[in-house]
């Protein structure tokens, strides 16, 4: 007869995710193990092993959780009708929004995702591509000289992210720059800069000869 699941077991099952995730952040991948989960948890490994199997698999919901609360967030706040520059505040925002409280799942993303079986790592890595490629979109209708031949969209797009996903590096909630404040900044030198570049290379284009 199959267990029955308490009525609690999602609850349980978040908290587990909540603290193997800054358990991973903070000791690191390979270094936690489940008897530290199940210990910081106050529940016993057997237990824990009622909620996953292994710590694989802890790592991979881990991830997984965190781009799909991201995705989410930028998908209710991009609005393809506003004005390019407030899209991609919006957006910038929205993303610096989902990392609040997740800088644990944040460490982890970026420090064990390749520990990872092959195939879930494709998995995620196509959820990170999904969110890469959304803000490109919006970058290139912001910028549109982004677009023609791609060339300056991926490194643009990229750098961006270098803003956002690094911020946690430095930024502090009581700090003189608010998460606001901060996507207007990104914003502002994302696009003011990334139209410097289009410009520079139009400029660099060797004129045409009528004819030619």
């Amino acid at each position: 007869m199959a267990r029955t699941r308490a009525a609690d077991y999602d609850e349980k099952r978040h908290r587990i995710l909540r603290t193997a995730s800054e358990l991973f952040a903070e000791h690191g991948y390979e270094t936690a193990s489940m008897a530290m989960v199940a210990e910081a948890c106050g529940m016993s490994k057997p237990l824990l092993y009622h909620y996953y199997d292994s710590k694989s698999a802890l790592l991979f919901d881990i991830i997984e959780v965190h781009l799909q609360d991201l995705i989410a967030a930028v998908d209710e706040a991009d609005d393809g009708g506003a004005p390019p520059r407030a899209r991609l505040n919006a957006v910038i925002t929205a993303l610096l929004e989902g990392y609040r409280d997740a800088d644990s799942d944040h460490k982890v993303q970026i420090n064990a995702l390749s520990r990872l079986p092959e195939d879930q790592q494709g998995h995620l890595r196509a959820m990170e591509r999904q969110l890469v490629e959304r803000f490109a979109a919006i970058l290139a209708a912001a910028n549109p000289g982004l677009a023609p031949d791609g060339i300056l969209l991926k490194p643009v797009t990229m750098s961006l992210f270098g803003m956002l996903n690094w911020h946690y590096m430095w930024f502090r909630p009581d700090g003189p720059v608010t998460r606001e404040a901060y996507a207007d900044m990104a914003t502002t030198l994302i696009l003011e800069g990334s139209r410097a570049l289009t410009e520079a290379a139009a400029d660099a284009e060797p004129e045409r000869v009528p004819g030619a």
